[in-house]
């Protein structure tokens, strides 16, 4: 988070309430301060990752979503990978659609495993 955001989020919290409180009394207050900023950061990754036209999964977690983001852009790349070669098959004399029919197979075989 960015300091701007940080001290916007202290005073959605009202944290600037406890301003009197010795701080071994703001237990409270301190832990929603972190899980306010979590959510928000959450959000934000959240809201990337469908606007890049990607799931979000479950998104419990940061860590879930990028784990959810990892297996995703794999699948992507697994995908246009084997596009390429279909490509070639279609451009390339007919000796070498079997290579390249086989490159389709095994790299989208690689998504399966």
């Amino acid at each position: 988070m960015t300091q701007e955001e940080y001290i916007k989020l202290f005073h959605k919290e009202q944290l600037n309430l406890v301003a009197f409180k010795r701080l071994l009394d703001c237990d409270e207050e301190v832990l929603r301060l972190v899980n306010s900023a979590i959510e928000t950061e959450r959000e934000a990754l959240a809201n990337w990752l469908m606007r890049k036209g990607f799931a979000t999964g479950h998104g419990d977690s940061i860590v879930d979503m990028l784990d959810e983001l990892e297996w995703q852009v794999a699948e992507r790349e697994r995908e246009a990978c084997a596009k390429a070669c279909e490509e070639v098959i279609f451009k390339v004399k007919p000796t070498y659609c079997v290579v390249a029919e086989n490159c389709v197979k095994v790299i989208r075989a690689r998504g399966q495993e």
